[in-house]
């Protein structure tokens, strides 16, 4: 297509006159190709996908029928703009039974349309020209992107094995804490596996009241911890002074697609994102409200979708260990976080995680995410699709033999 005035009018956040002009590809595009050619390569031959980063199951039967009886509801087909208060009540509800969180639902919670809007819409409330976000790294880039959209830079924090993958809070420069007005955690994290500590939290804390800064806490893996019990940012004392948590029933409740999740904490930041949120959406279908209402009164749910996903966690550990990956059980989510095989026997090297990624998808149609952002790992999830534990376990031994077959180098 021929370049019309319209080349010239884009903004430079999304590339300015260069955009859709780039030819770099972004690395879950490459495995997207890189999958169409294995299976045209190999069509007898069947993906080992351990790159997909959504669980396998449907949401339960309970909240799909609660769903099916609210959508006929009259009374549910209007706008929902910041949220029913049968929705805010089940949330804080959850929070109290769950952490021992005490939350006013009407001014210390609000709905969200997935928490991927939350970290889009946040930044907004904070970030003028010049400001700067903190955001750790590997990691979700949505609330960094936002923040450049406004004029913001990003400072990345690191997550090293050295650091146990928490960030490094005094290597923070002076003028770039006095700078800094947001910074944004994601634990249990993805895609480290790292859950937090109390201890941890309260130096977030010490830190964002010495600097002025808002902590914006990711919680979406929350309820997929396996190392000890779920810990809330805002069960800590003071991290209500200081920011805000975001949760998700994605995860925890298998209701990925149905873009549902709430933002609690500091009442005056719930409030500000309400205001940038009237002007984003008109809030989610009221149905999908009430049935994630329903799913939040249920305590059994996130029990028996973490019970699933740390039974798969222990099989993928004990299966790539046993294949020379150095590789230990993933403190919470469904991301197993392991460093990248230098090469493979028979010449093959892999500078990078991204080389070794392509190389096991050709090889042997075994699907990872590569991250290179803090030294090369790969990223296997446990969302894969299996039936039942008879397949999960054949799904493992296919796993064991195909990487035993290519001899990798570590």
């Amino acid at each position: 297509m021929n370049d019309s005035y319209v080349q010239q009018l884009f903004a430079d956040r999304i590339g300015g006159p260069n955009y859709g002009k780039g030819t770099e590809i972004y690395k879950f595009e490459k495995i997207k190709r890189a999958k169409r050619k294995a299976l045209a390569d190999y069509p007898d031959r069947s993906l080992l996908d351990f790159g997909i980063g959504e669980n396998d199951e449907l949401a339960p039967q309970s909240v799909r029928q609660c769903m099916a009886d609210e959508i006929n509801k009259p009374e549910n087909r209007g706008y929902a703009d910041n949220g029913i208060a049968e929705f805010k009540t089940a949330a804080a509800s959850f929070m109290k039974r769950n952490f021992d969180v005490e939350l006013d639902p009407e001014n210390e919670v609000n709905h969200c349309i997935g928490s991927k809007t939350a970290l889009a819409m946040l930044p907004a409330c904070f970030i003028n020209p010049g400001d700067i976000t903190l955001m750790t790294v590997p990691g979700y880039p949505v609330a960094g992107t936002h923040t450049g959209y406004y004029g913001g830079t990003v400072y990345k924090l690191p997550l090293l094995p050295q650091n146990d993958f928490l960030p490094d809070l005094r290597s923070i420069p002076r003028d770039v804490a006095q700078k800094a007005k947001l910074l944004v955690l994601n634990y249990p994290n993805s895609p480290t596996g790292k859950v937090a500590t109390p201890d941890f939290y309260e130096q977030v804390i010490e830190f964002a009241k010495a600097n002025n800064i808002v902590v914006i806490q990711d919680a979406a893996h929350v309820m997929l911890t396996f190392e000890g019990e779920p810990l809330s940012f805002l069960s800590v004392p003071g991290a209500r002074d200081v920011g805000v948590e975001i949760h998700s029933l994605s995860k925890g409740f298998d209701m990925i697609g149905w873009r549902i999740g709430w933002v609690c904490g500091h009442e005056r930041v719930v409030s500000a994102f309400a205001d940038v949120k009237d002007n984003c959406d008109s809030g989610q279908f009221i149905a999908v409200q009430k049935a994630a209402a329903a799913a939040l009164d249920d305590d059994s749910i996130p029990v028996r979708t973490r019970d699933k996903y740390r039974r798969r966690m222990r099989k993928l550990v004990d299966t790539l260990s046993a294949c020379g990956f150095e590789c230990r059980m993933a403190g919470g989510s469904y991301f197993l976080y392991t460093p990248a095989p230098k090469g493979a026997e028979g010449g093959s090297s892999f500078d990078l995680a991204e080389d070794a990624s392509q190389y096991l998808i050709t090889e042997q149609s075994i699907i990872t995410v590569p991250w290179d952002d803090a030294g090369p790992f790969l990223r296997f999830s446990v969302t894969y699709e299996a039936a039942d534990e008879a397949a999960e376990d054949a799904l493992m031994a296919e796993t064991e033999s195909r990487l035993k077959q290519i001899k990798l180098v570590f």
